[in-house]
């Protein structure tokens, strides 16, 4: 294992610190790795608002490996489109980070959940619409899954996070929520919501109870 400069775990102490801050303030939709691209094989320092499921320690991106190839690779890339492992879209930025010689020691990248805004959309436009007709019948009923799931994100949009970053409490409160709309006697309920919860259905099943 390469042994890092005075300097260059300088540069990684501080972009640590950048990035435990950038985590607070973008908390919950903003998922905010360092990586150490002097170890591409344990690339992975610190990682806050985890949302793609990886841990310290996991190895660097095809990204990484790219800037560790050729110093002169882009430095910045920003909104690019991207997806985690699950399929849920998302945005993300990375920032290569050189040292003094020129050579990328680090990366900081910046992974948006867009499921959050989808459901920020809908919660905007319904709060915005204006001159609903008298006399036109609304149902409430879900129509299928895409019902069940727009439920989740709009329930989990009002507690400004995601559906897979709900709290247990949370969660239950949701799962209440889909019964008494009558969401959870749609055919694969539970499958479905477990899905986009990111939970087990066993998990799903003690929350109905």
């Amino acid at each position: 294992m390469m042994k890092r400069t005075l300097e260059q775990q300088a540069l990684l102490e501080q972009l640590k610190q950048v990035a435990q801050g950038l985590g607070e303030t973008l908390a919950p939709f903003c998922e905010v790795v360092v990586h150490d691209l002097l170890h591409p094989q344990q690339a992975i320092l610190a990682i806050h608002n985890n949302l793609s499921g990886r841990q310290v320690g996991d190895p660097a991106t095809e990204l990484g490996l790219a800037r560790i190839a050729d110093p002169q690779y882009q430095q910045v890339i920003a909104n690019y489109a991207n997806q985690f492992a699950d399929g849920r879209q998302a945005k993300s930025t990375s920032i290569g980070i050189k040292d003094s010689s020129g050579r990328y020691i680090a990366a900081l990248c910046l992974n948006v959940d867009l499921t959050l805004f989808r459901g920020l959309q809908t919660v905007l436009g319904q709060f915005g619409s204006v001159g609903v007709a008298a006399g036109v019948n609304e149902s409430l009923d879900p129509a299928g899954a895409d019902a069940i799931r727009h439920r989740i994100d709009q329930f989990a949009a009002r507690l400004a996070t995601t559906p897979r970053s709900l709290k247990a409490t949370d969660r239950r409160a949701l799962i209440r929520e889909l019964k008494a709309t009558g969401c959870m006697e749609i055919r694969r309920a539970m499958e479905v919501v477990a899905m986009h919860l990111g939970v087990s259905r066993a998990t799903v099943y003690s929350d109905a109870k």
